[in-house]
């Protein structure tokens, strides 16, 4: 179906309630993962081991039976990155705010420019900043060694609901205008990231991979050969993603992977927040100009009761 359905969901993407509605006929992604050769981080020894569980391997540290595990380069979880008593706040903060429909069982709130990823096409449109309640999150983040010069241009909470069969289908977040460093703060509930590697030959341009050369010198990590990518063929890799934490991808965990959340890793509500910045084109490249007026509006917080705008200093 390619009509946008009452759920939210067009095209492949679906959820329970269009998947009984319009029956729909839907084949495990689980399953057919599961037939790989599963391995699970270990985000304190930041390695691999043998397991479809994430929460087996971690519980395993530091002796995982010996094993010395493998490494997986750009892929980097803080447990207990937030206390429970900033979740709660920042929880209550944005269900004051409005929730917008999505695709596959999911909403969002979405705080950035307006992009045209195939016709690679940007306009700050309504983007005036962010809510002040959030504020202290993108300092926290720049605290961090991996994020300390991180902008944030775009900020977006996802909520998945288990009742709605929420999930995201396996896909490489856009090159053109996202950067390297993909974060998620987790602010409610558990979930696990699952990833395999992608081979962009065949079609370069899906999520305009092609672009990536152009700035592929400036990457934290340097890309894995084709050897190395290759001995991941059969392997699904996942990742915890525990309450509080916080979890960035670089490198080539977030270029040479397709990541997803199954549906089937999602028991409770869960709420996160994605954070994006720009490309090195939009930073110091030849479309700086184009991101000046984003990158000025992602310097203002504004006041979730009385829509003050809060400078950052």
């Amino acid at each position: 179906m390619n009509t946008i359905r009452p759920c939210g969901c067009k095209g492949v993407r679906t959820c329970l309630q269009c998947e009984q509605d319009f029956n729909i006929q839907k084949s495990s992604l689980q399953e057919q993962l599961q037939q790989l050769q599963a391995y699970s981080f270990c985000p304190l020894c930041e390695r691999l081991f043998e397991g479809w569980n994430p929460w087996e391997v971690r519980e395993k540290h530091p002796l995982h039976n010996g094993l010395e595990g493998l490494p997986f380069p750009g892929m980097y979880v803080k447990e207990q990155f937030l206390n429970a008593k900033e979740a709660e706040m920042l929880m209550k903060s944005l269900d004051a705010l409005p929730w917008d429909i999505s695709q596959s069982g999911r909403r969002k709130q979405n705080f950035g420019p307006k992009t045209n990823f195939r016709q690679r096409k940007i306009k700050n449109g309504n983007f005036n900043g962010f809510p002040a309640s959030t504020q202290f999150v993108q300092e926290r983040l720049r605290e961090n060694a991996l994020l300390r010069d991180f902008q944030t241009i775009e900020q977006c909470s996802l909520e998945y609901d288990p009742s709605k069969g929420a999930s995201i289908d396996p896909h490489v977040d856009d090159c053109w205008i996202w950067g390297e460093r993909v974060v998620t703060v987790n602010c409610l509930g558990d979930a696990v990231l699952t990833l395999t590697a992608f081979d962009a030959t065949p079609t370069p341009k899906k999520y305009n991979l092609d672009l990536v050369p152009q700035y592929e010198k400036k990457l934290l990590l340097p890309l894995m050969e084709k050897k190395e990518l290759d001995a991941f063929k059969r392997k699904v890799i996942r990742v915890a993603m525990p309450n509080l934490s916080l979890m960035v991808m670089y490198g080539p965990a977030r270029f040479q992977f397709v990541h997803s959340v199954l549906r089937e890793d999602i028991n409770t509500r869960r709420v996160c927040i994605a954070y994006r910045e720009f490309t090195p084109m939009y930073i110091d490249g030849d479309d700086k100009v184009k991101g000046q007026e984003v990158t000025q509006n992602a310097q203002t917080f504004w006041s979730d009761k009385y829509g003050a705008r809060i400078e950052v200093k």
